[in-house]
């Protein structure tokens, strides 16, 4: 005897048709929760044939999976140059006492030190290890063989979130000038799709990301630098911000303070929501190359309390909850030593933009190495992985492409593949 099912997501069918019972059972149990199964005992259709009905199954559990990662939202959260060494070690024994780079090493050291690496990282990033690394995947402890690095060839700001967000690697952009980006990032062709039209946004503290997302031909919203927050209802804490942010001077000329940035991006997210959101952080870079380790590692460890505030706001936010997948990444690494912590730049780069560190002859080595983390309903919950070919940087933006559903070669055939280590458990 055959049974009629009905599958349904929400209030609508996707489809209906005769299986057997084995079958209604097998798709019942690979199904997500947010589907249903209606079935009707006794239906008078033919019975149909194994490989049809196998056929059948197939085309439902796809249609599930695209309906399902159609309706997730995504942000992707970067952090200016913070080194995988204090993600991993915690703070540096080399740096926090030393006088060129700390003003008060008692007290930086009351904060952050201890002798056990584990204990310092998670007194540095503690919603990072308590919460992503325990719920989420990891990418970029070299210690143990987790590796990753960026593919372009200059390791500095701006070609690296181009090749975050355009999943490619352009050598042309070998500056941090502000110039459109030739190639098109994910988020501006997610913004010609009609069911995310109007849905994206990026804030960062740099005043170079409308650059980076060439809002003149993206069309994209982007609130970065100085801007202020304009464009939908403003509430009357984000009117203030607006008043604070040009009241309380930036120690730098191209970078707001960060906690304009969180702020202005939780309140477009809360108002207006999004689907797809880029949050860039900026402090830890340009505290680096101000030379100033203290202030480093605070804003290391402030940046780690603006995304555990992030991730609340999402999970006590009905259409986020439990249907937003988080990506975080560095646009570059740093040196390793005293000497050259503060820099980053390839070889190749001191022949050109970079050649203000041209007393470093081979380049800052080990400013390519970077880090990578992932939370989210669709993330596995695989701690920090080894890896067993070095992941890219370029990888990103497919990683976000199949997250919400895309074959990242629609966007982009030259696209670099997303991170197997999300997808593949064998990884």
């Amino acid at each position: 005897m055959t049974h009629k099912i009905r599958l349904l997501y929400g209030d609508r069918i996707l489809c209906t048709g005769c299986m057997v019972w084995r079958g209604y059972t097998e798709v019942k149990e690979r199904m997500p929760k947010t589907y249903q199964v209606v079935l009707f005992q006794g239906c008078k259709s033919a019975h149909i044939p194994r490989n049809l009905m196998r056929i059948f199954l197939v085309f439902c559990l796809l249609l599930f999976t695209s309906i399902s990662k159609a309706e997730r939202n995504l942000i992707v959260v970067t952090l200016d140059g913070l080194r995988w060494q204090e993600v991993f070690r915690g703070a540096d024994e080399n740096l926090i006492a030393h006088q060129d780079f700390v003003k008060k090493p008692e007290a930086l050291k009351q904060a952050f030190w201890h002798q056990e690496h584990k204990q310092r990282r998670q007194r540095l990033m503690p919603f990072f290890w308590q919460t992503i690394v325990e719920q989420g995947t990891v990418i970029g402890n070299r210690d143990i063989g987790s590796k990753m690095s960026v593919a372009n060839p200059w390791y500095f700001s701006y070609p690296g979130y181009s090749e975050i967000f355009t999943g490619v690697v352009d050598e042309s952009i070998d500056s941090n000038r502000k110039i459109p980006n030739p190639q098109i990032s994910f988020l501006e062709w997610l913004n010609k799709q009609d069911k995310f039209e109007g849905k994206l946004a990026a804030f960062g503290s740099w005043d170079v990301f409308p650059y980076i997302f060439n809002v003149e031909r993206s069309k994209l919203y982007v609130n970065a630098g100085f801007d202020s927050a304009g464009g939908y209802p403003l509430s009357a804490e984000v009117k203030l911000l607006n008043e604070l942010q040009k009241e309380i001077p930036s120690p730098w000329h191209s970078v707001r303070l960060d906690a304009f940035t969180h702020r202005f991006a939780k309140d477009y997210l809360l108002t207006v929501k999004p689907k797809v959101m880029a949050i860039a952080y900026g402090e830890t870079d340009d505290f680096a190359h101000d030379g100033a380790y203290d202030q480093y590692l605070h804003a290391a460890k402030r940046t780690d309390q603006f995304i555990a505030d992030l991730w609340r706001t999402i999970q006590t936010t009905p259409g986020y909850k439990n249907n937003t997948n988080v990506l975080i990444v560095t646009d570059h690494g740093r040196g390793s030593y005293p000497e050259d912590w503060q820099h980053h730049a390839s070889k190749r780069s001191l022949a050109g933009y970079m050649k203000g560190l041209s007393h470093f002859p081979e380049g800052i080595i080990g400013s390519e190495h970077i880090w990578f983390a992932a939370i989210g309903p669709d993330i596995p919950a695989r701690g920090v992985v080894k890896t067993k070919v070095e992941v890219k940087q370029s990888q990103v933006a497919a990683t976000a492409m199949k997250l919400l559903g895309y074959q990242p070669q629609t966007f982009n055939p030259d696209i670099a593949p997303a991170i197997a280590e999300l997808f593949n458990q064998e990884n």
